[in-house]
């Protein structure tokens, strides 16, 4: 049996638009409509970072700690910080030590005191701005550990040039093609509306459900212990 031995296939964004409008019977015309898919499509990636944790948009990042600091802001394509610890190295390979934060919210991180003690940090405060700043407590001594590190979701990035190819995973092709094909049908075809939207869920769906971690789960018997009086 013959087969293409490749797995390249992509799509570049003019590409994308054009399958889109295909998908409404319509045809691409140059100009406005180009463009109007295109800020469709910008704004069916940002619904996509409602839409939980893309594991392609998740990076590792490294901070450099400064001693009785508190307040460190993400890089600049950040959604939000999804786990963090501090570590005695900047490297990611060879001997360090790790020690992961526990993650508060804004109303546990305001009843703490003495924010301003110096030691090893042991919890952190994501405060979910345009750009997501993370709040240690208690601010770093540097007595060991010397460097923040933590996993951010990212954004996804613009469409751009319609020669482009979208910044997304090979596997949400299908569910960004029925994306965009029912936001083209709220402007330009209606009676479509409900079918795509219907098409775009299912599709939207399972690429999210094969998206997720897979990972060994751990069953812990629950333990009563009889009241002696």
């Amino acid at each position: 049996m013959a087969t293409s031995g490749t797995t390249t296939f992509d799509l570049n964004i003019d590409e994308i638009i054009d399958e889109g409008y295909e998908r409404c019977g319509l045809s691409t015309n140059a100009g406005y409509d180009l463009r109007s898919a295109r800020r469709s499509l910008n704004l069916l990636f940002a619904e996509w970072g409602n839409r939980g944790i893309h594991l392609w948009k998740v990076t590792l990042n490294t901070i450099a700690l400064v001693e009785g600091q508190a307040e460190y802001s993400t890089a600049a394509n950040t959604n939000d910080v999804l786990e963090a610890f501090v570590s005695t190295s900047a490297n990611n390979t060879g001997t360090r030590t790790d020690v992961s934060l526990t993650k508060i919210d804004r109303s546990a991180y305001a009843a703490l005191p003495n924010k301003g003690s110096k030691g090893q940090p042991s919890q952190y405060y994501v405060k979910r701005e345009t750009l997501p700043k993370i709040f240690l407590y208690i601010t770093p001594d540097l007595n060991t550990y010397t460097h923040l590190k933590y996993y951010s979701i990212n954004r996804i990035e613009d469409a751009g040039a319609y020669t482009n190819q979208a910044d997304v995973a090979y596997r949400f092709l299908p569910c960004m093609c029925a994306g965009l094909a029912y936001y083209l049908s709220m402007k330009k075809a209606p009676q479509l509306l409900q079918q795509n939207k219907l098409v775009y869920e299912d599709e939207l769906k399972r690429a999210l459900d094969e998206d997720g971690q897979r990972a060994s789960t751990f069953i812990a018997p629950q333990t009563f212990y009889p009241t002696v009086s």
